[in-house]
């Protein structure tokens, strides 16, 4: 089973989101279980920084041998940085899926969407929902 960092939030679309706790900026990526069900991550598309967007939106794409999976962010805002690194080397979206494989920064405005806890991330990723 894929790791699932205690400290992070979900989504049932298998992003991550990490620093809500501060309410400003949150650090968005996708799962290692979205990573490793995609295969090798060959082209990884992002938001631009300064774009508003809203929560539930499609933002980016992660395109991989496999297939091309959508980015939707858990939160509304404005970007503030996207990761140069994982556009440049998309595989680290494979290697380093909560680490150097991070996506985006937003700027939050308004409550996050349907986040789900470690426990219930776990749940759903194992079919025991």
């Amino acid at each position: 089973m894929s790791n699932i960092p205690d400290e992070l939030s979900y989504t049932k679309e298998h992003e991550w989101v990490a620093g809500l706790d501060d309410g400003i900026t949150v650090t968005i990526g996708i799962t290692a279980f979205a990573a490793e069900a995609l295969g090798d991550v060959v082209f990884v598309q992002l938001p631009e920084a300064g774009a508003v967007i809203e929560a539930g939106d499609s933002v980016g794409e992660v395109e991989s041998t496999k297939s091309v999976s959508e980015i939707y962010t858990p939160v509304g805002g404005e970007v503030v940085e996207i990761n140069q690194a994982v556009v440049d080397d998309p595989s680290l979206a494979n290697t380093d899926p909560y680490g150097d494989g991070w996506m985006f920064r937003v700027r939050v405005d308004g409550d996050p969407q349907d986040l789900l806890t470690p426990e219930e991330y776990s749940a759903l990723t194992s079919g025991d929902s």
